[in-house]
């Protein structure tokens, strides 16, 4: 896995923190891959909140002050929660072949 531990950390907290507790974080994609270089940042984000209003100020609040800790570098971030009617494959990949953090 090609994060620091003290991105893995900030990853987990702010997650925690701008959408719940018991918030979940999964890498996946290139990052994963120890011998590789570079590659954004992949993240499965699995939450309890279900109202989109929150979910959009979550994933907002989030972004913004992992930029402002780690700085601006290319993350991309999906979000999965409660009674969600659409799946595009690439939920699947990141749930099966995600690490969580």
């Amino acid at each position: 896995m090609r994060i620091s531990e003290f991105e893995r950390q900030t990853l987990k907290r702010l997650a925690r923190v701008c959408f719940d507790e018991d918030a979940v974080v999964r890498l996946f994609g290139s990052r994963l891959a120890d011998h590789g270089r570079g590659g954004d940042i992949d993240l499965l984000i699995e939450t309890h909140l279900t109202d989109p209003k929150q979910i959009a100020r979550a994933h907002t609040r989030f972004l913004a002050t992992l930029y402002s800790t780690l700085g601006e570098q290319k993350v991309d971030v999906l979000i999965d929660y409660p009674n969600r009617r659409l799946y595009p494959g690439v939920y699947e990949v990141a749930r099966t072949q995600g690490v969580v953090l």
